[in-house]
């Protein structure tokens, strides 16, 4: 996994919990702490630190990782902004990772491996997101989902159907974006 990830992850808790909580999630996770945004880590890396986390709040580790993904998207706007100033909402946004910020991401962050998404319409008007990848952080992508509409002064009203989790094949997201 991309040190980015890490970054973000370090930031998010420091804004939110002070820099002696990141700290003490390190110690927990047997960690270092030293990620550069453009190294190479071990998912059970990241894993050691949402398990952290997880224990220390006691919340699920899904729970975690979904807040961290409507974390993280503020601190990347701020990074990484012609990612989102070319929409004006969040399906535009969500419509664009695999043919645009995925590989914008990949000449960033050389050697990243992104989630693959597919997408489709809804009988309501609402967006079906398929998610893979071999890392299932479903919930990580849902968070970030969460926090992009936030980002578009959006609301968004997400359901589950389908999760690796589960056995399937992938993950199934049902989106309805309203003010």
């Amino acid at each position: 996994m991309k040190g980015i990830i890490f970054n973000l992850l370090e930031e998010a808790v420091s804004n939110e919990f002070g820099e002696a909580t990141w700290d003490k999630l390190l110690d927990e996770a047997k960690l270092s702490g030293a990620y550069t945004s453009l190294g190479n880590y071990a998912d059970d890396e990241i894993v050691a630190l949402v398990g952290a986390a997880s224990k220390a709040l006691n919340l699920p580790p899904q729970d975690i990782l979904r807040w961290f993904g409507q974390r993280a998207i503020p601190l990347l706007a701020v990074r990484l902004p012609d990612f989102f100033q070319s929409h004006t909402d969040t399906r535009s946004f969500l419509l664009t990772l695999n043919n645009t910020i995925h590989p914008e991401v990949h000449k960033l962050y050389p050697g990243a491996d992104t989630p693959m998404f597919d997408f489709g319409a809804s009988d309501d008007g609402g967006l079906v997101i398929g998610y893979s990848s071999a890392r299932k952080l479903c919930a990580l992508a849902e968070g970030f989902m969460l926090g992009a509409a936030t980002h578009y002064h959006e609301q968004a009203d997400i359901t589950q159907p389908q999760c690796m989790h589960d056995g399937a094949s992938k993950c199934v997201f049902h989106v309805r974006f309203h003010q």
